[in-house]
């Protein structure tokens, strides 16, 4: 017995084939075997070249020939969206292998290649959806170049999520997300980045115990096709009608008594009480590093026995924060040589804040103007603040040509501002506080006249405070002729169209009223339709601001 080899060669470009017989002998027993000598070609692979897929796994096609190899494909030969976004399929062969020799065909249509080094490039067509056939064949038809050929899906179409309100007790409450999917023996879903069982019907569920801000649901099918929404752990925000106090007016017993009258006569039942107001004072003994070394710690009030009075009376406390107009944080970053942390103008000069004056606005977009804001709403949060209330979280009012915003670069000022927003929420919600932004009225509008994006901002917000003061609008605001004037309608008109922006969010609204007299004089009639134009439009909590703490408990129902 003797081995047959098979010699290729060419005469006049014909190939010419030829055996050498060899003998083998194996355990007393001789064998033979095939071995070519000359031209040695094997089909080795075929590579699907999309970048995001190549981790996901190999489908192999075995042949006497050689081993091709798709790569990019699940086990199931599905490719996804991201696979066929921008398909290339490479053929490699052994060395010395003519590439030339192969016929590619998908579906029976020739497939235009060409070669690059010791690869053989297809430019695919795109792939429609629904199954596909590849095949490459020699073209010399040696007896040792076998046909291959692969069938492969095309499915692109992500899968159906559909989840159910998340509801919690408070913030930072425990909450259990629910949903259901379509298909659910294809699709694998993951809450909050860990993976769930699914059942037969689709429905799925997971208990967070300390759930994130914002909790993501991914659903993957065998494709590798992504459906991702967020659900927010939505906790029904108290019903809150508070009135304004700042820390000079809780120490005067002159000011703060009225209000807790109004407390005890339950015309109220809660107090919004100044942590940092607009001048940049820190109204208690703060221990918050940069508040103590810029000087703005002023010790106005005790804030623990404050919150314990007002507890003590039924009554939530809210901690104003006014955010980036601070006048302390300005003068002593410029002192320092720390402009980076203020607005600027165009030529690097701190901006001109008009009647703000010049060293008002800090930069928002500051990672240590931001942290500094942040530790206090986190400080007053585990004192005992039952919310904390963002003022002033913008950019100065004016054309954004003359402002500088050292270290936003691409971002937008509105993108920014709700990323701090965002950054709060993560800080205050495992204490179990409900965080407000306090906003323009013209912000539901006019987003970008001072970077308050509505719609963004309620993602991270537990409410939404809008200034719809009647005397700030100006005349024609929601076909109003006179705004100032016409209490009810223009609060009524605006706060409807704020009810619009949030639709969908975690973010109620509960805005600001005006009880005092600007142009016009406000008495208890006023101040009372306002009341009666938020509670038209379904907002029943509000907050009251006069600056001299001096409210009208005659525009007030008694709270049952």
């Amino acid at each position: 017995m003797h081995d047959y080899s098979l010699e290729t060669t060419r005469v006049d470009g014909v190939a010419a084939m030829s055996y050498r017989k060899e003998p083998s002998f194996e355990n007393g027993r001789v064998n033979m075997r095939g071995k070519r000598l000359g031209t040695r070609f094997t089909v080795m692979a075929i590579s699907v070249l999309v970048p995001v897929c190549a981790a996901v796994g190999a489908f192999a096609i075995q042949s006497s020939s050689g081993r091709l190899q798709v790569e990019g494909l699940s086990n199931k030969g599905v490719l996804g969206r991201a696979d066929v976004s921008n398909p290339r399929l490479a053929i490699t062969a052994e060395e010395g292998a003519d590439l030339a020799e192969l016929e590619v065909r998908l579906d029976g249509n020739p497939v235009h290649t060409h070669q690059t080094d010791d690869r053989l490039i297809l430019d695919t067509p795109s792939l429609a959806e629904g199954k596909h056939e590849l095949t490459a064949t020699s073209h010399s038809g040696l007896p040792f170049l076998d046909d291959i050929s692969r069938t492969f899906t095309v499915d692109t179409t992500a899968p159906k999520l559909r989840l159910s309100p998340a509801r919690a007790t408070g913030p930072g409450a425990p909450v259990t997300v629910r949903g259901r999917v379509e298909d659910a023996g294809q699709v694998k879903v993951s809450i909050a980045g860990a993976p769930v069982p699914v059942g037969d019907d689709g429905t799925f569920s997971r208990r967070l115990e300390k759930p994130p801000a914002r909790i993501e649901v991914a659903a993957t099918d065998a494709a590798g096709n992504v459906t991702r929404e967020h659900v927010n752990a939505v906790a029904p925000f108290p019903l809150t009608r508070a009135a304004h106090l700042t820390a000079i007016g809780w120490s005067s017993p002159e000011v703060r008594d009225p209000v807790l009258q109004l407390v005890k006569g339950k015309k109220l039942n809660a107090v919004e009480l100044d942590i940092k107001d607009e001048n940049g004072e820190v109204g208690y003994d703060s221990s918050v590093p940069l508040a103590r070394e810029i000087g703005a710690v002023k010790n106005r009030y005790d804030a623990h026995k404050a919150i314990d009075t007002l507890h003590g009376m039924g009554a939530r406390v809210i901690g104003r924060i006014v955010a980036f107009r601070d006048p302390i944080l300005a003068q002593a970053s410029h002192h320092q040589g720390k402009d980076h942390r203020l607005v600027q103008a165009p030529d690097g000069s701190p901006y001109d804040g008009g009647h703000y004056g010049t060293l008002s606005f800090t930069n928002f977009a500051d990672p240590e103007v931001r942290q500094y804001n942040i530790a206090l709403a986190a400080e007053a949060a585990k004192l005992g603040f039952d919310d904390i209330l963002y003022d002033y979280v913008r950019r100065p009012d004016g054309k954004l040509s003359t402002m500088r915003f050292p270290g936003l670069g691409d971002q937008t000022p509105e993108k920014s501002i709700a990323e701090f927003v965002a950054d709060t929420q993560r800080r205050i919600q495992p204490e179990g506080k409900h965080l407000g932004v306090s906003v323009f009225g013209i912000a539901a509008t006019r987003p970008t006249e001072i970077a308050q994006d509505i719609p963004a901002i309620a993602q991270h917000a537990d409410y939404i405070a809008p200034m719809v003061y009647p005397s700030h609008w100006a005349v024609g605001e929601y076909g109003v002729a006179s705004p100032n004037a016409s209490p009810y309608e223009i609060v009524n008109r605006s706060l409807a169209d704020f009810a619009k922006q949030v639709k969908g969010t975690r973010a109620t609204i509960v805005p600001w009223l005006q009880d005092f007299s600007l142009g016009i004089h406000y008495g208890p009639t006023e101040v009372a339709a306002q009341i009666r134009a938020a509670a038209g439009d379904g907002m029943n909590s509000f907050l009251l601001w006069n600056a001299g703490a001096m409210y009208q408990g005659a525009a007030l129902t008694t709270l049952r």
